[in-house]
């Protein structure tokens, strides 16, 4: 019985209006874009992301190069964490000299715990500013994927308001074509027997 009642709309009824086969047919037309379109998006989006992410990080790895600095500044101690958490990082001073040049300092990002003189490593730029550190595969596989799954999501919400939409508009169009039959059949059903 219920297969009969979900596709009376696909069959020949006198109940069946032409706004039910248009809000049908775009229902199908929906779910077949949002099975299909939708992950085609992700896809597509994700490996314009992976293409994009792995350029941007080899470019970052040619423009920054590893130097070994020495803390300069306290730090906090380090926190208990349960295994595998990491330890939160302190933005302190820190001190380094590259080959040829006299020793500068900056702010540069250390983990709790550590104590003055120990010896922790930075990236510099081409001006020998601080930087962070080159994207590695996981942050290019995490863009990826965060990408993917926006146009995932961006596909699914467009199909869905778009089903919100006709179906708005094909209610609107039964009930102004009841109202018409109505209209001509009303009269028929008002006339009493004499």
């Amino acid at each position: 019985m219920r297969t009969l009642m979900r596709s009376w709309r696909w069959r020949r009824n006198p109940l069946r209006r032409r706004s039910d086969v248009l809000e049908a047919w775009t229902a199908l037309g929906l779910a077949i874009l949002l099975c299909v379109g939708g992950p085609l998006a992700g896809i597509a989006a994700g490996w314009w992301a992976y293409d994009e992410a792995r350029a941007t990080a080899a470019v970052q790895r040619t423009e920054r190069h590893r130097v070994r600095a020495e803390v300069t500044q306290h730090v906090p101690a380090a926190v208990p964490t349960s295994e595998g958490e990491a330890q939160p990082t302190y933005r302190v001073t820190v001190r380094w000299a590259e080959p040829g040049e006299p020793p500068r300092t900056d702010k540069a990002r250390v983990p709790a715990g550590t104590r003055i003189g120990d010896r922790t490593y930075i990236w510099l730029d081409d001006e020998g500013q601080t930087v962070p550190a080159p994207a590695d595969s996981t942050a290019v596989w995490q863009y990826t994927v965060t990408a993917g799954a926006c146009a995932t999501g961006l596909v699914a919400a467009g199909v869905l308001v778009t089903y919100v939409v006709v179906r708005r508009v094909a209610t609107r169009h039964r009930l102004a074509e009841w109202e018409e039959e109505w209209t001509r059949t009303g009269p028929e059903w008002r006339r009493h027997p004499t």
